[in-house]
């Protein structure tokens, strides 16, 4: 899981230079002023905000639930956003485990913890300016769907491309699949769909179509899934 350490890593770094300049500063006064009883009193900048809700920041569950509440209704300001989305890393990172980071469907674990951070940001900014009195909960309990749907199609799209590596043999009958395939000729992914047509009805393995294709397995394999998953399943 060391690569999981390495993109929270990354986000600490970046948050100790960007939670106490004057733009969290002045983030902060933004949202002072406009929930002034949301308990902001006596901090400076979102870095303090960021302090205040860990949970040795001696604040109770109640006045931590006010302050993520407030941050989640001016989420649209993107050093709120981003101090919002630094206080939630705990509870992603949870929602991962309770998924077990996408065990047996996807081989790096901190490509899940990755999906995962990005669609808790894209929560976030979708539900912008909603007033959520368990906002921290209801993002988190979103979240987990969002992820666990993304996995379903991870899975499913694996199922696709990855069946001639389990030893099946190469699908030989028209199906919807293959017309779908033929329906994108002539169109920017005729290059994928040729390549998956390589794959599940030549039976070539990924090395090989890989070769063929000049780029490296691993990046191909990427690139055939996203083409599946919005494509294909």
């Amino acid at each position: 899981m060391t690569n999981n350490f390495d993109i929270l890593g990354q986000l600490r770094h970046e948050w100790r230079y960007s939670a106490h300049t004057f733009q969290a500063r002045r983030a902060l006064h933004g949202l002072r002023s406009r929930h002034p009883d949301a308990g902001f009193e006596e901090l400076d900048d979102l870095g303090d905000v960021v302090g205040a809700l860990d949970t040795g920041g001696g604040r109770t569950l109640l006045e931590r639930a006010r302050i993520v509440s407030a941050m989640l209704e001016d989420a649209g300001d993107p050093d709120v956003h981003r101090a919002l989305l630094q206080t939630m890393i705990p509870g992603i990172v949870n929602v991962c485990r309770q998924l077990r980071f996408g065990e047996g469907i996807i081989d790096d674990p901190s490509e899940t913890l990755g999906v995962a951070l990005a669609l808790a940001s894209e929560l976030m900014h979708d539900w912008a300016g909603q007033s959520r009195a368990y906002a921290a909960p209801d993002l988190l309990s979103a979240l987990r769907c969002r992820l666990r749907r993304w996995l379903l199609k991870e899975k499913q799209a694996r199922r696709v491309l990855g069946a001639h590596d389990e030893g099946e043999r190469p699908a030989t009958s028209a199906s919807p699949l293959l017309t779908r395939l033929e329906s994108l000729r002539d169109t920017p992914y005729e290059r994928l769909a040729r390549l998956t047509y390589a794959r599940v009805f030549e039976g070539r393995s990924l090395k090989e179509v890989a070769a063929d294709d000049h780029s490296s397995p691993v990046t191909l394999q990427s690139e055939l899934r996203r083409f599946a998953i919005r494509f294909l399943v």
